[in-house]
């Protein structure tokens, strides 16, 4: 017998006990009548469903907020005045310690060798002596002495011998203050002389009573006794004069330390 298309064809299925077709990719049904798809299908509560979408609408929404709220860029004018304020910050802070506290000096002249040679830099404490009276044996910057001539170099640096009422002699290669020789490492064994080198007042200092010091003066002289001109040429200085003590060295590297 003859086969062709047949219009309003049925899909192939299998057949059930009733007669009817069932999908073969359904599966079949239970004892209870229901589908064993519907049966393993897991219920869901609609509002868990509702939870779950409001959720991932908020995690859009606040990826979204993240993106707009993003710092924005400083503007060059903003930068400017900040930096700005930070360097005038510096720049004050600089002028109060070097005007009030502390200020390094370098060294121009071979006068405090050996313990300070030519090119050493040394920072000085002006506050020292607002708490405390000058002692003797510190090491002072101070302004050079009215009765010295003009020079580019303004400040000297010198160790304090003696102090207001001492008196002090230099005889037979030696310092003495108030009639005891002066024990003075720091020479290194440099014998002390005394000539007339200026226009100071000394008058006494080669003798055996010595050159007594007024009160509110000190008397100064350099390490290297052999190469310095100090208070052995301009007299003793008025305390007023004195800058700071300089307490450390702060170059070379090697040398660094206090004085």
């Amino acid at each position: 017998m003859a086969t062709g298309p047949v219009e309003d064809a049925v899909p192939e299925g299998r057949v059930t006990p009733e007669g009817g077709l069932v999908d073969r990719a359904e599966p079949p049904p239970n004892g209870d009548g229901t589908s064993a798809r519907a049966a393993a299908a897991p219920e869901v509560d609609s509002d868990e469903l509702v939870d779950e979408r409001a959720e991932a609408d908020d995690t859009k929404r606040g990826r979204t907020g993240r993106h707009t709220k993003a710092k924005q860029p400083r503007s060059p004018l903003r930068n400017l005045l900040e930096w700005g304020a930070v360097i005038i910050g510096a720049i004050a802070v600089a002028f109060v310690v070097k005007t009030f506290l502390f200020q390094a000096f370098w060294i121009p002249s071979p006068s405090m060798s050996p313990t300070l040679v030519k090119g050493d830099r040394v920072l000085v404490n002006k506050l020292s002596y607002d708490l405390h009276d000058v002692n003797r044996g510190d090491v002072i910057v101070f302004e050079r002495p009215p009765t010295e001539d003009a020079s580019q170099i303004k400040d000297l640096i010198k160790r304090v011998v003696a102090v207001g009422g001492d008196r002090v002699s230099i005889m037979d290669g030696k310092v003495r203050l108030n009639g005891k020789v002066l024990d003075e490492p720091y020479t290194h064994g440099l014998p002390t002389t005394y000539s007339s080198c200026g226009v100071g007042d000394v008058d006494g200092i080669d003798t055996k009573a010595g050159l007594k010091i007024p009160d509110g003066e000190v008397f100064v002289m350099g390490d290297n006794r052999i190469n310095s001109h100090d208070g052995r040429c301009f007299g003793p200085i008025d305390e007023d004069l004195i800058v700071g003590r300089a307490f450390f060295i702060i170059w070379p590297p090697s040398k660094v330390g206090g004085l």
